[in-house]
């Protein structure tokens, strides 16, 4: 792997751990099948509920002759993870488990997800290929805000920094004052959080008087865990002067590093040697071919703790048909920004948060901070957006205000064809988040509940 030389658009020679990014289609293609063939026997082998819906379907892995094949196994999800709780989906055997991750379990029982050392190495491999598809070097500093513990975040990004040879600052979430002192002192080059906090951090810079493009030295950022939306990774890069990067992942399937984005920004490439990539239409659950939006689903080729065979994410994307300028030939997925699990129904109207993001971000006198409520009133449902007003706005007066309610207003229906209350409120005043933040309230539900 260290003789690797195919060139990148650069015409510079690839760096080692990205050398699979480049790999010629018919030898990716072989690997990928080879890979499927195995992970499919080994979780027939070792994984009941599998084995079960297989032969439902009358499925044996020796059916698995070509990629295309995949589409007799059946699809697993988040579900089946709560069903068997908490490790009916297990296939390696606990002496060969180093670690498990967790999600919160805010909605019932928490998944639990079993990591051999393999799982481990698959995962920082993801990560570190971020890291390089972003430019990062092992001359970087890099500060971690993910949070640490169960969730998959600031472990991931952790590893993968360490791996690639850069010094980590393994600061968590919180405490936001140490944030920023550490970030300047030790002239932190490249932050990994989520997007929400990352603003909260640059919020409370600002209240300092820092200057971010003069008084820090960042030049990357790494972003996930959230949808965000272009308009979001603008804001961010126009009050810091770094390049915003979107990393995905899931813990399902191994956490931030199934893929990234590179420097042309055309969509977010799957390192599918590791994560076999398709679109379904969510509704017939048939395949879609490349370039059709519907529903993400990910087969892992070689992780052996808890294999996911095409598992559904419920994130709603398209694989981009044409090539990369990078060079790339792992395929790309379009970024996403809803998932089908986040939709909201106004007025009849299918709504995702990220369309209010994009249309209101348009705005230039208010910030990147908002919230949406959704009221029950008998017949109709209110949309409220509720967002901070920048402070110029806010000191130019009534009229100048009433102006900016009308600017945001016409900006959100442009996107979502549905007419909003704008609320306008004071910097500081929406709440803010140390993790993923809570963009809607919907209090049709909360009154169900």
């Amino acid at each position: 792997m260290s003789n690797f030389t195919y060139a990148t658009d650069t015409g510079s020679p690839v760096h080692p751990v990205s050398a699979l990014d480049y790999l010629p289609l018919p030898e990716l293609r072989a690997l990928q099948l080879h890979r499927l063939r195995y992970i499919v026997a080994y979780a027939y082998e070792r994984v009941p509920l599998f084995r079960r819906r297989c032969d439902q379907r009358g499925v044996r892995p020796e059916h698995i002759r070509t990629l295309a094949d995949i589409r007799l196994l059946p699809f697993s999800m988040k579900s089946d993870l709560r069903d068997e709780y908490p490790l009916g989906l297990q296939a390696a055997p606990m002496e060969e488990v180093v670690r498990f991750q967790c999600s919160s379990g805010t909605t019932g029982k928490p998944i639990v997800i079993p990591n051999t050392w393999n799982d481990i190495e698959v995962w920082k491999n993801g990560v570190m290929r971020c890291l390089a598809m972003g430019g990062v070097t092992p001359h970087d500093i890099v500060q971690v805000a993910y949070g640490y513990g169960l969730f998959t975040g600031g472990l991931g990004l952790h590893y993968g920094a360490e791996g690639y040879g850069c010094a980590v600052l393994p600061i968590s979430g919180g405490n936001t004052d140490r944030q920023l002192m550490l970030m300047k002192d030790l002239g932190v080059t490249t932050i990994a959080c989520t997007p929400s906090y990352f603003l909260h951090i640059i919020d409370e810079g600002h209240k300092k008087g820092i200057d971010f493009r003069k008084e820090m030295k960042l030049r990357h950022g790494f972003f996930g865990a959230e949808p965000w939306t272009e308009e979001m990774r603008g804001k961010i890069e126009e009050y810091t002067g770094l390049v915003a990067h979107d990393i995905y992942g899931l813990t399902e399937i191994a956490g931030p590093g199934v893929g990234g984005d590179c420097c042309h920004r055309t969509g977010l490439h799957i390192f599918e040697d590791h994560f076999y990539p398709e679109i379904i239409d969510p509704e017939t659950l048939e395949p879609l071919p490349d370039g059709e939006q519907g529903e993400l689903v990910f087969t892992t080729l070689d992780r052996t703790g808890c294999p996911m065979i095409r598992y559904r994410t419920r994130d709603l994307t398209r694989i981009e048909a044409t090539p990369c300028p990078c060079g790339r030939t792992v395929r790309r997925i379009a970024r996403i920004n809803a998932r089908s699990d986040d939709m909201l129904i106004v007025h009849g109207v299918n709504l995702f948060p990220s369309q209010v993001e994009s249309g209101l971000l348009k705005v230039p006198e208010v910030l990147p901070h908002y919230q949406i409520v959704v009221t029950p009133t008998g017949a109709l449902d209110t949309l409220e957006v509720k967002v901070e007003i920048a402070p110029d706005a806010l000191a130019a007066g009534e009229a100048a205000r009433a102006g900016v309610q009308r600017h945001v207003a016409a900006a959100v229906k442009s996107v979502t064809g549905l007419s909003a209350t704008i609320t306008l409120v004071e910097p500081h005043t929406l709440p803010r988040s140390e993790g993923k933040i809570r963009r809607v309230v919907d209090l049709r539900r909360e009154k169900a509940v």
